[in-house]
């Protein structure tokens, strides 16, 4: 019997990181990541959006996003961007943010910074900001490499430290000691309903 050829997903997202765990879970349902479009931000990708639906009457796309501050509900989020999404289209919301699904891996996140597995949030969907609460984490790190890349300066003006996403794309990536998306899902539903779609999309 012949061995079957993986299909191949392509991709858009809003940045770096997502790119990073959109093709981690790609791979994990033993599919193939093909370009992943977009990576400048959440209103660039919506106004290819429809275009991307388009595309997806041909081949498999996945479209990522976060879940708007204003916004309360995944499900009426996504009806609103795209009430007619193709059978080949995969848009999931991470909520709030990809962080949440990061956080959702509670033993290797804290093993990754180097802090107790008790200060990791149990529920991660609940926080309203995850990645502000990924940064007070590292600030509490015994790796002051973790504190120095994922905390920012006092007197800088931003949000994260100055390679904040090079540190989580490298917890993702960490093979057997990284990011586990089968242990996330236990505390992520929005994470489980994504994993949910791009196995869809292998079997259509």
């Amino acid at each position: 019997m012949l061995a079957t050829t993986p299909i191949t997903i392509q991709g858009v997202v809003e940045g770096s990181l997502d790119e990073v765990v959109l093709r981690h879970l790609i791979f994990y349902v033993h599919a193939v990541p093909g370009t992943i479009y977009g990576k400048q931000g959440k209103q660039h990708l919506l106004k290819r959006l429809h275009a991307y639906n388009q595309a997806a009457r041909l081949s498999p796309w996945a479209v990522l996003l976060d879940l708007d501050q204003d916004d309360d509900c995944a499900p009426p989020f996504l009806t609103r961007l795209l009430p007619q999404p193709m059978p080949r289209m995969c848009c999931r919301v991470a909520i709030r943010a990809i962080e949440a699904w990061l956080i959702a891996d509670r033993q290797h996140l804290a093993r990754f910074l180097n802090v107790a597995v008790a200060k990791i949030p149990q529920n991660p969907e609940s926080l309203l900001h995850p990645k502000q609460e990924m940064v007070n984490l590292a600030r509490q790190s015994r790796r002051r490499d973790i504190y120095e890349d994922m905390v920012p300066r006092p007197s800088g003006g931003r949000s994260v430290g100055p390679a904040y996403a090079s540190r989580l794309i490298e917890f993702v990536e960490a093979g057997t000691n990284g990011w586990r998306p089968e242990v996330a899902t236990q505390h992520s539903d929005s994470l489980a309903r994504c994993l949910r779609c791009l196995r869809r999309l292998t079997e259509i």
